[in-house]
């Protein structure tokens, strides 16, 4: 986009130079225009119209810049782009659909790519007729009002002649009346000078521009062309031996329809490798799951083995206690204490349960989890 950038800049630049040029010599180039002001108007008015024309002509390859510039700066799959490209290109309008239809992935021949190069080419050079037909028209309007000047110089030269009498003594007399009919001839050739310095000015003003603006699209050209060159199987022609025939061109495009699959069949298998691999990490992820529950459930086991034995290690004192009670009596308060250890035994064997029963109910979720992720497997790999 930059380099579309510097062409404009240029361009704006002469237009600026033209613009002071034309302010400094205001009061010459307004007598000029008054000599013949509806065809000088025509002219300027073309002008005008020519110089927003040929902008126009260098802005309308933007969409097709930014295009050129997002695939080549994209991915090397040239897989389709969306959002960084606001307008759909031009120029480059078949390409995009070639692009389209084929997902993003190209394979030129040498044929095919002059073929699309021509394509787009001829679409260029269609834009730039309207330029050159401009500035013909610049040189037309000039030699029309030179002629046209001539003309009315002629004419009045003649009506002059005509009028003047050679039977008059009076010379001052004479010299007036000549005088008076040179004003229509020299105003002829006012029109004729004005017209042609107009229409020339310009030609030169539409002709730069139209420089700038053919050298602005075949930059664009050359690095469309370098762009997909690097995208183009060089196939030289195949011999049969002696005669180094050339094979037919039917055998010639079956060899590019097999290379094409073959392309296709490597691009399947490497996304099926990158598929595998990101399955292999998917299992690798659920068997580090399965050992931290596996350690946590160790764990819990560990634990409740303790509890167990703690339990059975106070047994025999609660039976001790029981049996002392029995024979001694004991107090309130001694068996309020007895009561809410048996109460906080019970709790702590329904906790025990509870975490048993979760950490199972955890389980049979990871190994359900486990069981649909293999069927899924199984079923890609089926397909």
């Amino acid at each position: 986009m930059h380099k579309q950038r510097v062409f404009i800049l240029r361009m704006a630049i002469f237009v600026a130079i033209v613009v002071a040029v034309c302010a400094i010599l205001g009061s010459t180039i307004a007598r000029m225009f008054m000599a013949n002001p509806a065809m000088n108007g025509v002219i300027l008015g073309a002008v005008i119209i020519g110089i927003g024309y040929i902008f126009r002509q260098v802005l309308v390859i933007s969409p097709d810049l930014a295009w050129l510039d997002a695939h080549r700066n994209g991915p090397g799959d040239l897989e389709p782009i969306e959002g960084r490209v606001k307008n759909t290109p031009n120029f480059l309008a078949p390409l995009a659909a070639m692009m389209a239809d084929r997902r993003g992935r190209l394979s030129f021949t040498a044929v095919s790519l002059r073929s699309v190069l021509d394509g787009i080419g001829s679409r260029l050079d269609e834009s730039r007729e309207i330029a050159r037909y401009m500035i013909g028209l610049m040189i037309f309007l000039g030699l029309l009002g030179t002629f046209w000047g001539l003309l009315i110089t002629v004419n009045s030269v003649g009506d002059v002649i005509q009028g003047l009498s050679s039977t008059s003594t009076d010379v001052n007399a004479m010299f007036s009346e000549l005088k008076g009919g040179l004003e229509k001839p020299l105003s002829g050739m006012g029109t004729a000078f004005s017209s042609s310095l107009f229409g020339l000015a310009g030609s030169l003003i539409l002709g730069f521009l139209e420089l700038q603006a053919s050298q602005a699209q075949n930059r664009f050209y050359n690095e469309l062309e370098d762009w997909l060159s690097s995208y183009t199987r060089i196939g030289g022609s195949l011999s049969t031996g002696e005669g180094e025939q050339s094979v037919p061109a039917y055998v010639s495009a079956l060899l590019e329809r097999t290379a094409d699959s073959l392309d296709d069949l490597q691009r399947t298998l490497m996304r099926g490798e990158e598929a595998r691999q990101g399955q292999g990490h998917g299992f690798m992820a659920l068997s580090e799951r399965l050992a931290t529950l596996t350690d946590q459930m160790r764990t819990q086991q560990d634990l409740m083995v303790k509890l167990v034995e703690g339990q059975m290690q106070m047994r025999p004192v609660l039976e001790r206690l029981a049996s002392l009670s029995s024979q001694s009596g004991l107090d309130e308060v001694s068996r309020a204490h007895l009561r809410n250890l048996d109460v906080y035994g019970a709790r702590l064997l329904e906790e025990v349960s509870q975490g048993r029963a979760q950490s199972v109910q955890e389980i049979r979720n990871e190994i359900r989890l486990l069981a649909r992720t293999i069927a899924a497997i199984a079923e890609d790999e089926r397909r």
